[in-house]
């Protein structure tokens, strides 16, 4: 199984590391851009950009996904499954439709919450600042709205 992942904080590494370490085949890993980071406002790459450059996994590193140039160059990846974890791009519907599909899922979202409360960014920041005594992380099918796939996990 072929599996492109998404994503770009050390929430997202984590769970890279952990589908690499599973021995799992990633060919490529998509990523924010390097941004400025720190005193001198360095370019510094994300925590999966340098995950997936440690274990020899191409990076792609594209500004959004919505041109056909870049859905093309995802599909050329011919991924059964794209896995997604804080990528920071809400992906158009041409991207959810590229891979093939395994059981019937060709794109999952690793969300930081239990959906659908905190649904969208920063959802760990969300659940400290309500005082929620309960959080957690949700497996979920990916489709075109902003985290309102079904919840698998």
């Amino acid at each position: 199984m072929k599996i492109v992942f998404a994503g770009t904080p050390e929430f997202a590494a984590v769970a890279l590391k952990a589908i690499l370490d599973a021995g799992l085949n990633v060919v490529a890993a998509y990523t924010q851009p390097d941004r400025p980071s720190g005193r001198g406002l360095k370019l510094t790459p994300s925590a999966v950009k340098q995950l997936a450059l440690s274990r020899g996994v191409p990076v792609m590193q594209p500004v959004n996904l919505k041109s056909p140039e870049a859905v093309a160059e995802l599909a050329a990846f011919d991924a059964d499954i794209l896995v997604v974890a804080a990528y920071g791009l809400i992906l158009p519907q041409a991207v959810l439709d590229v891979p093939r599909k395994v059981a019937g899922i060709n794109c999952l979202n690793i969300h930081a919450s239990l959906l659908p409360r905190w649904r969208g960014a920063a959802p760990i920041h969300r659940a400290i600042l309500a005082g929620d005594a309960r959080t957690g992380v949700a497996i979920m099918k990916m489709e075109a709205g902003l985290d309102t796939g079904p919840v698998l996990l």
